[in-house]
């Protein structure tokens, strides 16, 4: 008995020792090295943030948002979990590789619905997204924010991509290079490639390139000059590229009738820099007995033809707008503006026509009348569905009027339905009795 139990003891002494000599070795291994692993933290990459449908993002453009590598694989990934496509921010939210704060960042510049319950109802004021739209071939070095604007881009976006050219040196240089504008999707650059203007492929030189296209102020001299008689190589002598000199003679001749009337009209010119102003202002000798006797003539020659404080904003033709000093796709969209709501109900309306000289235009407003007695208006409860869906003040809620009508008829709780922003409801109620 006692030869067993001293047995026993010895066994117990032997896994002791063994536990001991195990835990020895495993704690005189030099620790792991886990400086490879990478947590997900924010991204140092600076935002420029506009208004995005985080459906239409491919990995570049998640990367362009701040995300990194593994990050955007996660949420692409996730993206492909919840079904192919995020239904609300709640949801987006729950993406672990997107933090609070990246997600606070975001959250105002997303256009998905802030619940999935809303989602599935319907009941939300989500900004709505205009189709991309694009008339011919187009140089996009020389489109302005209202001509992005009117292909369908929002303001914001509109300038974000100014601000783009303007990062890669004023020039997009390529469609490859165009391509990677962030706010750019993927569906609608396949819409808007086959209209550019631009080499498919970016140069190998593309740094030098860059460079090469901004003037350097060392190889530039000024001299005095008026730029009202300034032709194409005058310009390009002080700095500018062909399209940038072509873009201020066609400035001067077609929006300002031929000739500039003060500094600041000179200013204006979108393709000349707040910077290039500075340099250029010293040598400016603007001939202003010129301008005004051309002015005054071209004033003439209009009263001589048209009587304008006689026209009516409502009926004045393309040909007269011509005759009145707009050019032709100026008084295009104008007619083609007016057209689409029915008629002005003001003449703050006609102000925010795409493509005006806004100075041009309130010359115009101040001299010609303006009749409202033949606009159309309607009720919400009566107004037919295709004037709805078309108008241009109506048709982002068209559908929700129609559908909160069928069982509502107090117009004041179909307003409360529709919360819309209080400046869109203003231009709405122009057009209901």
């Amino acid at each position: 008995m006692m030869k067993k139990s001293y047995y026993q003891k010895l066994a117990g002494m032997g896994i002791l020792l063994a536990i001991l000599f195990t835990f020895q070795e495993y704690t005189s291994k030099e620790k792991e090295d886990f400086s490879d692993v990478k947590f997900i933290t924010k991204s140092a990459v600076p935002l420029h943030l506009t208004e995005f449908d985080p459906n239409d993002l491919d990995q570049k453009q998640w990367q362009h948002l701040g995300f990194t590598e593994k990050q955007v694989a996660t949420i692409l990934n996730y993206k492909k979990v919840v079904g192919g496509k995020f239904v609300s921010k709640e949801q987006l939210k729950k993406c672990f590789a997107i933090s609070e704060d990246r997600f606070s960042t975001i959250k105002n510049y997303i256009l998905l619905p802030e619940t999935s319950r809303e989602a599935k109802s319907g009941n939300f004021n989500q900004i709505e997204k205009k189709a991309i739209t694009i008339s011919g071939s187009f140089n996009p070095d020389a489109y302005t924010a209202e001509d992005w604007q009117k292909m369908g881009f929002s303001e914001k976006q509109a300038q974000a991509i100014l601000k783009y050219k303007s990062y890669l040196g004023g020039s997009f240089t390529s469609k490859e290079k165009f391509r990677e504008c962030f706010i750019i999707s993927e569906e609608n650059f396949k819409k808007i490639s086959p209209y550019l203007l631009l080499p498919e492929k970016t140069p190998a030189n593309f740094n030098q390139y860059a460079k090469n296209t901004k003037p350097e102020k060392s190889r530039i001299k000024y001299y005095a000059f008026d730029p009202n008689t300034m032709d194409l190589e005058g310009w390009k002598s002080l700095g500018f590229s062909d399209r940038q000199a072509q873009t201020i003679i066609n400035y001067r001749d077609r929006n300002l009738k031929g000739s500039f009337k003060s500094l600041e009209e000179i200013q204006r010119c979108f393709v000349i820099s707040p910077e290039k102003f500075v340099e250029m202002k010293p040598f400016i000798r603007l001939n202003t007995t010129f301008a005004k006797t051309s002015n005054q003539n071209q004033e003439l020659n209009q009263q001589e033809k048209t009587d304008f404080s006689n026209v009516d904003l409502n009926s004045i033709t393309f040909r007269q707008l011509i005759e009145f000093g707009f050019d032709e796709r100026a008084a295009g969209s104008m007619i083609g503006f007016r057209k689409k709501l029915g008629g002005f109900v003001n003449k703050e309306q006609i102000l925010t026509t795409y493509n005006i000289d806004k100075e041009l235009t309130q010359k115009l407003l101040s001299t010609a009348p303006l009749n409202t007695s033949n606009v159309q208006k309607y009720t919400l409860l009566d107004a037919p569905e295709e004037w709805l869906k078309s108008h241009p003040y109506f048709k982002y809620s068209a559908d929700k009027i129609i559908f909160y009508r069928l069982s509502e008829k107090d117009e004041r709780k179909i307003w409360k339905l529709l919360k819309v922003k209080p400046e869109y409801e203003a231009r709405m109620r122009w057009y209901l009795k």
